[in-house]
């Protein structure tokens, strides 16, 4: 019996000041990496997805971005404080 599946894994890169595109307050909003793995026998083998999106903390809101706006929200975080390692959770999917 061979057993397989996927799990998904959310990464927080940074937290940045950005105005929110839905509610229009200058908010603090998380830059977030979600990658979703094949699994064979409970062990992620193969990186199936890669998706980031930013989430205002005032009202909820997610938006999706880019790998490369990503990259340069990342940076301009980085620009103002360095963050440390990103922070790995797990969530259902």
């Amino acid at each position: 019996m061979i057993i397989f599946g996927t799990k998904g894994y959310l990464y927080q890169l940074a937290i940045l000041t950005l105005l929110c595109g839905s509610c229009g307050n200058p908010a603090a909003h998380t830059l977030r990496k979600r990658v979703t793995k094949f699994t064979l026998f409970f062990v992620p083998l193969i990186p199936l997805s890669t998706k980031y999106t930013t989430q205002c903390t005032f009202c909820g809101a997610e938006q999706k971005v880019t790998a490369d706006q990503a990259e340069q929200l990342q940076a301009q975080a980085a620009g103002g404080h360095p963050q440390g390692h990103p922070q790995q959770q797990p969530y259902q999917s």
